[in-house]
């Protein structure tokens, strides 16, 4: 009797886990979205991995290596790379990006390089990755938001 008490108490705290990490847009066609704060969010993602990566490569360079922050910045720029790829596979890509609409490839192309750059990003330090993601979004930008002007 314990142990089954024990499972439902840990399927109920994974189910709990899951909910709160999932922080995308829901997926109900509720017809709220905000996609300029989406593109903010993403910029800002950028600069908080552009910030994680040289401070990074300033802890590597230290004598001696303070591991602990090392780790943590290390963690932070993986963490703000996923939220970028969260934002534009689960915002745009799952529900803002028609297949009917104008420039519909083109749009595709640029969010799919996202997404590589910001894996890329998780496995290094070189801040040309941070170049090409802020060069890709302002790209996306212009399409996305070509109907506006």
């Amino acid at each position: 009797m314990k142990r089954k008490g024990f499972q439902s108490l840990v399927v109920i705290g994974i189910i709990f886990f899951a909910a709160a990490r999932s922080s995308a847009h829901c997926e109900i066609p509720c017809g709220i979205y905000d996609d300029k704060a989406r593109i903010s969010l993403i910029a800002e993602h950028i600069t908080t991995i552009e910030k994680a990566m040289k401070v990074i490569i300033s802890l590597q360079d230290s004598k001696p290596i303070d591991y602990n922050q090392l780790v943590r910045w290390i963690t932070n720029k993986d963490k703000h790379a996923c939220e970028i790829q969260s934002i534009v596979s689960q915002y745009f890509l799952t529900q803002r990006i028609k297949p009917d609409s104008d420039k519909y490839k083109d749009k595709l192309v640029v969010l799919h390089k996202m997404l590589v750059e910001s894996m890329k990003c998780k496995q290094t330090t070189d801040l040309n990755l941070v170049n090409t993601l802020r060069t890709l979004l302002k790209e996306f930008q212009d399409l996305y938001f070509e109907e506006d002007r």
